[in-house]
């Protein structure tokens, strides 16, 4: 199992574990929130029955203790309506609301029309009643709950990829930097040893010509550390003919490239010119990384189908194999650094591209489709001019 497919089943398992801790709060508070509703109905009862003694009391019957009844009820909005449908008290709405008409008469409509079922004394009153603000924070608790954990947990990854992004990049860029330097100081011994071999074998034309041939290899190196120092810095843009670009890559490529693979580029005696803005020797890295992944994604034959066009003033190309193609679910993974499907490789070369195109180029690099055992193809797009 790769890094990103256990990276892809821890975040399944934590999702699963806060969708769990939400639910367990959930069923918590709900099950609280019954508790104390059926408290508030119970303690709206007695206010009813205490209130209904009150005024069935005689002259000389002591009602302290139903006086206390009413007095305790400081929290849960009620109005009380007699036979006749009048309004004869009303608690907890406010000091100056518990008198006014208009607004209890308001209320009272709301309060018809709620799931909150009346309590009726039979032949004497109806009460009708709210629930408290302490039961009404705690219905809407889960909710507010589910807010916080979620800005909390947003705000946390966010956090943690920045910096692990930023970190990634410093890493990324040291080694880029540090592989040039590394690359550089053998690159110019050998360039100078060649040049003592060509002054000493002036007149061996078997030697001279495997300079010739070393002295590509040696320009190869100096492209490919001239690469990694550009990575982290801002290269230079200049206006190529995106044409003659794929022409050299397809050229230099399929040199290198089995011979029953064939290579259908554009001519670039037959077509338009199309150019933008671009890093050489960068963009071209980008072109060796796909079309090396389109090699090794084949046995040794197939084919490789490059088109070049414009779209609403971008440069698009499109680069297409017959090789083995890749599931859909791993089209944005490729691109993660690390990730391969070789057994040897270091899986960096998408990922690279992907920061070449994006970061250098202001442009976009993706799988356009692909299917299992019959091809996968990429595009580019950067603006043009």
């Amino acid at each position: 199992m790769d890094i990103y497919q256990r990276k892809s089943r821890w975040k399944l398992f934590l999702a699963l574990a806060g969708l769990a801790i939400m639910a367990i709060s959930v069923l918590y508070t709900g099950y609280l929130a019954e508790r104390l509703a059926n408290g508030e109905r119970t303690k709206a009862r007695l206010f009813a029955q205490a209130f209904e003694m009150m005024n069935l009391r005689s002259n000389d019957e002591d009602v302290t203790f139903q006086s206390e009844i009413i007095k305790t009820n400081q929290d849960i909005p009620a109005i009380l309506v007699n036979t006749e449908g009048d309004i004869e008290a009303a608690v907890n709405f406010g000091e100056d609301r518990d008198f006014d008409l208009d607004f209890l008469e308001k209320e009272l409509v709301k309060m018809k029309k709620s799931s909150i079922e009346p309590i009726e004394i039979p032949d004497a009153y109806t009460l009708y009643y709210k629930q408290s603000r302490l039961l009404n924070l705690l219905t809407y608790f889960p909710i507010l709950q589910f807010i916080l954990l979620g800005t909390f947990i947003l705000t946390g990854y966010y956090l943690f990829n920045s910096a692990r992004r930023s970190e990634q990049n410093k890493v990324w860029v040291g080694m880029a930097k540090e592989t040039a330097h590394q690359l550089g100081t053998p690159t110019s011994a050998i360039m100078a040893w060649i040049e003592h071999l060509r002054e000493s074998k002036k007149d061996d034309a078997q030697v001279q010509q495997v300079l010739l041939e070393l002295d590509k290899d040696v320009n190869r190196l100096d492209l490919i550390a001239d690469r990694f120092s550009k990575i982290g810095s801002d290269p230079e843009l200049e206006p190529v003919n995106l044409v003659d670009e794929l022409e050299a890559i397809r050229a230099y490529m399929q040199r290198r490239a089995p011979r029953k693979v064939v290579f259908d580029f554009p001519d670039p005696d037959n077509s338009q010119p199309i150019v933008a803005n671009i890093n050489r020797h960068l963009f071209s890295w980008v072109l060796e990384n796909l079309l090396r992944n389109a090699l090794d994604a084949m046995s040794n034959e197939g084919k490789i189908a490059a088109r070049l066009f414009q779209d609403n003033g971008n440069a698009v190309i499109e680069i297409q194999d017959s090789g083995k193609g890749i599931p859909s679910s791993r089209f944005k993974t490729v691109f993660q650094p690390g990730f391969t499907t070789k057994k040897r490789g270091w899986g960096l070369g998408l990922s690279l591209s992907k920061r070449i195109i994006e970061s250098y180029h202001s442009g976009r690099i993706f799988v356009k489709s692909s299917t299992i055992d019959g091809g996968t193809t990429f595009s580019i797009t950067i603006p043009s001019k």
